[in-house]
This record gives C-alpha cells, structure tokens and sequence, in this order.
C-alpha cells in the first residue's frame, strides 16, 4: 500500500464526506490493507474555494481537485454534478445550482426548470443526473470517473426528501422521484455513488504507483 493514507475531497459538506468514507470502507478489500483516512476541505480553512470555471463536469471536478491537491500536498477528490435534460440539449447541466440565476436556490431552480418544461409531454421529459468524480495528486497526476442515474421529469415536485432537482426526476424502474426514496436507497442507486464507487480501483492504482 502507498505511503499516502490519506486523502482530502474537495468539499465542505459533510454529507458528502460521509458518504464518501463509507464507500472507501465498504471497498476496503480493494485496497489490500488499511483504508487511507479522508477528511473534507474544513481540515484545511486557509485553503480558498475553487471557482467552477470548466465547461463540463469532468473539467469543474479537475479544477477543484488539482487545487487542493497543490495547496495541500495531499491526494485530492472532487466532483461535479447536474441535472441534465435531454430536451434542452443537456442543460441545465453545470449551471445546475443557478439555473435561476442565484446560486443554491433549489426551490427557484426547480420553478423555472419546470415553467420551461411545462408544454413537453411525458414522452420528451427525459432526464438524467450526471457526476464527474475526479482524482488528482500533487504530483499532477488525474483520473476522472462518471456515474449517472437516468430517469423522467414530474411534472410537479413529489417528495420532501433529498436536494436540488431530486423531487422532479423518477428514477427509470421507480415509481417515486429520487425525493422519496431512502438515504440508502438513493445512495445504491445515485450518480455520485457510482462515479465515486467506480473511483475507487482508479485511486488504489494511483496511490499504489505513487508509493
């Protein structure tokens, strides 16, 4: 096993972290000893948050993990994540959390989101969730994973549970938007649980070959 156990995932969010950590530990066989300890940006508040300037997903999640990385000599995780809507091209896609033009306003999101959506029939109201999951080192070094979770847009929210647009989309197999579902049955299922699971194997090799 590398000499690097530990890693920092470019978030203050604690839910993620969490989440994050509990999928290292459920994957902890993959790693062929301990598992390397995570923390979230908090452990390091000197550190600035990093503007979202990419164009993609997989672009925003690079930026925010090579900056950590470089500020903290440690390994780094990010990841990005979106709503995006077939009918629209793909929007609102990065612009997700200010569609409505004011950052993290889910409830104006969604209101607009659904307003623009409100003369499209069931049939073009494809959608997916989208997550870039990426990993870099101090050294330079990157990997970008993705997971998505497809489904179809309500036409009213549905549901008290989750964030963002988790109230509008039904999961394909679902009869209950993402809203309804449990922690844990979202978490099996969710975008960013695949792009971070899938992350895993990519992190063991990179820290592996780093040590």
């Amino acid at each position: 096993m590398s000499s690097h156990n530990r890693l920092v995932l470019a978030t203050r969010n604690a839910h993620k972290v969490v989440e994050l950590r509990a999928i290292l530990t459920e994957s902890a066989d993959s790693f062929g000893g301990p598992v390397p300890e995570l923390v979230g940006a908090d452990a390091f508040p000197e550190v600035p948050d990093v503007p979202e300037t990419g164009v993609t997903f997989a672009e925003n999640a690079l930026l925010k993990a090579h900056a950590l990385a470089r500020a903290t000599g440690l390994p780094a995780i990010a990841d990005d994540s979106g709503l995006c809507v077939d009918v629209l091209g793909g929007a609102p896609g990065i612009f997700s959390a200010r569609w409505s033009g004011r950052h993290g306003d889910d409830a104006a999101n969604l209101r607009l989101l659904l307003a623009q959506l409100a003369d499209i029939s069931d049939e073009h109201r494809r959608a997916h969730f989208a997550c870039a999951a990426a990993v870099a080192l101090p050294d330079g070094t990157e990997r970008v994973v993705e997971g998505t979770l497809p489904g179809v847009l309500r036409h009213e929210p549905v549901g008290s549970g989750g964030f963002g647009y988790d109230p509008i989309l039904q999961p394909d197999g679902e009869e209950r938007t993402v809203a309804e579902l449990t922690a844990a049955e979202k978490n099996a299922i969710s975008h960013r649980g695949k792009a971070f699971r899938a992350l895993v194997p990519v992190l063991r090799e990179l820290l592996d070959r780093a040590g």
